[in-house]
């Protein structure tokens, strides 16, 4: 096994153990921020969510006060004022989605679906958490969810949510009596879930990886051509030449030319030693033969 050969071994082995060591972290790492633009996005939307919703309390609410007691007006509610805003939003990104999943919810329109349920009984059974963050396959593709609790803390929303009798009877018309009832304070009824689509940020750091190890690839393939045009000329050639007087040499030819020896390294310096060792031999034999004469 000739040295370049040897060479080209460890430098293929070690090159292969540092792509598949960069590979897996820089996917990872990838990965992790495409997640994290994702729920960077969710919470951007779930906040604006709240502030609809506090907008819509303080602020519309009052203004249609009066009105409401003669017909239920709908955009009094926070949850419809709030899904009526990612309704626009989804006309540009019809994956996204916000959803105020109740388990007995007066619109039957907000009524939690069975992984929905699942988030508010998680809530329900888990009080002192605020979040959830998780992950879920769909049709479309993988989407991220955050959602948060919804829990009873304002007095004031049981008169709506308590009893029907206590209901405004503008909302028993809308709505009817059999839903939305029953509600307690400090009750977890509920839960914000948004939901946002995780596709195209996945293929995008797929696509920045593979741009990555390709560039990453072709370095290393630069680089081994490098390291093998230099091994060559710096440490394969003079070998080889030395090699070759070597081969003359011992075959009775000592009338060679000497090694051109330039540089101060250590092949320049073995050259010299082989020069010396020519020069030697050669005295040595001239010795000999003048003294057998």
């Amino acid at each position: 096994m000739g040295l370049r050969l040897k060479f080209n071994l460890v430098l293929f082995t070690t090159t292969l153990i540092g792509l598949l060591v960069s590979g897996f972290v820089s996917h990872r790492i990838l990965q992790d921020n495409a997640r994290e633009e994702v729920l960077d996005m969710a919470r951007i939307m779930m906040e604006s969510a709240i502030a609809v919703r506090a907008y819509t309390v303080n602020e519309v609410k009052p203004l249609l006060k009066i009105q409401q007691r003669r017909s239920f007006i709908p955009q009094t509610v926070p949850a419809y004022a709030a899904a009526q805003y990612i309704k626009t939003l989804q006309e540009s990104h019809e994956d996204y989605s916000y959803k105020e999943a109740t388990l007995n919810p007066t619109n039957p329109a907000n009524r939690a679906t069975e992984w929905e349920a699942d988030i508010v009984n998680w809530f329900r059974n888990h009080a002192n958490e605020k979040e959830l963050i998780g992950e879920r396959e769909t049709p479309t593709g993988p989407q991220l969810y955050l959602s948060r609790p919804i829990t009873i803390t304002n007095p004031g929303c049981l008169a709506c949510h308590s009893t029907p009798a206590e209901a405004p009877q503008t909302l028993i018309d809308t709505y009817g009596s059999s839903n939305g009832f029953g509600w307690k304070l400090n009750e977890t009824i509920g839960a914000q879930v948004v939901s946002v689509p995780m596709s195209l940020p996945l293929a995008r750091a797929d696509q920045t990886f593979l741009t990555f190890m390709g560039a990453l690839i072709g370095i290393f393939v630069i680089i081994a051509i490098i390291l093998n045009l230099l091994l060559h000329f710096i440490v394969i050639k003079p070998v080889q030449a030395m090699s070759s007087k070597a081969d003359e040499i011992s075959l009775g030819n000592l009338n060679v030319e000497e090694l051109a020896v330039k540089g101060k390294d250590e092949i320049s310096s073995l050259g010299r030693s082989f020069n010396r060792m020519h020069r030697s031999l050669s005295n040595a034999v001239q010795m000999l033969d003048e003294t057998i004469d």
